[in-house]
């Protein structure tokens, strides 16, 4: 019962998703009149970042992750992934 109660707002308060200029009635509009009041460019498609998180990893800090990062030459390539050890074994079901 708590939980279906921290879902029921107070009197007095409203959703804030159904209002303001983010609500579903008129959004595409007051978007971009807040685009033109802000002189941004018009929303369009965003530019794609790049596929693989090592060129993103790249585009964003500069710092590539193919290159070996102690002499900055070789070609790093992953030939194996050590698995985690289990540290607590599960309790056998002994039902």
């Amino acid at each position: 019962m708590r939980r279906f109660l921290i879902l029921v707002l107070p009197v007095c308060f409203d959703r804030i998703r159904y209002f303001g200029f983010l609500g579903n009635c008129h959004r595409e509009r007051k978007l971009a009149r807040c685009r033109e009041l802000l002189a941004m460019a018009p929303g369009g498609s965003p530019v794609d970042p790049p596929a693989d998180y090592r060129d993103r990893f790249e585009a964003l800090t500069g710092r590539s992750l193919r290159e070996c990062p102690h002499c900055h030459t070789g070609i790093m390539v992953v030939i194996d992934c050590i698995a985690r050890p289990k540290l607590c074994q599960p309790v056998p079901d002994t039902s």
